[in-house]
């Protein structure tokens, strides 16, 4: 199983006979450099959208379009993807699993809001805010898209326990450093968790040190770097 970060919020996760585009915005993300976006979406089966913003949502039509993959994400943002035409789309919500080539991606809760903000036109609503539980190989990946901590995460992490959390960190716009290694040690088992949402802008944190000072010994928190693959064993 492999863990590759687009920069921002975007991941690129090869888990089972699934290679899952998250949140794959790559034009105009400063991370992500331009002339290797062929590599990154080679062999792509599916996008996953966790809202609806434009750091998250604005490239899915055109990936989509390009891979001839189908985007699967809220069911309101999925309506709204069908009406523009040339995207295959699965809509689902939360509490809901879909089947994806050997991995299972359960939907659940994040707290953040989720209009429609790319285009040029007025907000448009997009459903709400997600994160998703994918599991195969052995591990689960708890992805907690943009969020703050939430009591949700109690039963979240008693039911699914997940051994890998992708968690957005970089304040302002979510839940900060500290505030997600407060969440990590009281409602999960991670033995992994990888920052996200951070480094992009300046008005973000810039690094993981607050994170990694804020969990139990014993968990191993990596900072990811652009296109570079983390790789887990099989369980």
């Amino acid at each position: 199983m492999q863990i590759t970060w687009l920069g921002h919020s975007g991941f690129r996760i090869q888990i089972e006979d699934a290679v899952l585009l998250i949140d794959p915005w790559l034009s105009g993300n400063p991370m992500f450099p331009a002339d290797r976006r062929t590599e990154a979406l080679a062999g792509a089966t599916h996008i996953l959208l966790t809202h609806a913003h434009g750091d998250h949502a604005s490239e899915a039509k055109a990936i989509a379009s390009e891979t001839g993959v189908p985007v699967a994400c809220i069911h309101e943002l999925s309506e709204w993807l069908n009406a523009q035409g040339g995207v295959q789309t699965i809509g689902f919500g939360k509490g809901g699993t879909l089947a994806l080539n050997g991995a299972k991606v359960t939907m659940v809760n994040a707290t953040h809001s989720a209009s429609i903000d790319f285009g040029g036109g007025a907000l448009l609503p997009g459903g709400s805010a997600a994160g998703f539980m994918i599991a195969g190989e052995g591990h689960v990946i708890y992805v907690s898209g943009d969020t703050d901590i939430m009591a949700d995460m109690a039963w979240m992490g008693e039911l699914h326990n997940p051994d890998i959390g992708i968690l957005s960190c970089g304040g302002h716009y979510t839940m900060d450093m500290e505030r997600a290694a407060w969440a990590a040690r009281k409602y999960f088992n991670f033995r992994t968790v990888i920052p996200c949402h951070y480094r992009t802008f300046p008005i973000l944190a810039q690094d993981a040190n607050p994170l990694r000072a804020g969990l139990p010994p014993g968990v191993e928190v990596v900072e990811p770097q652009v296109l570079n693959p983390i790789t887990f064993p099989k369980q």
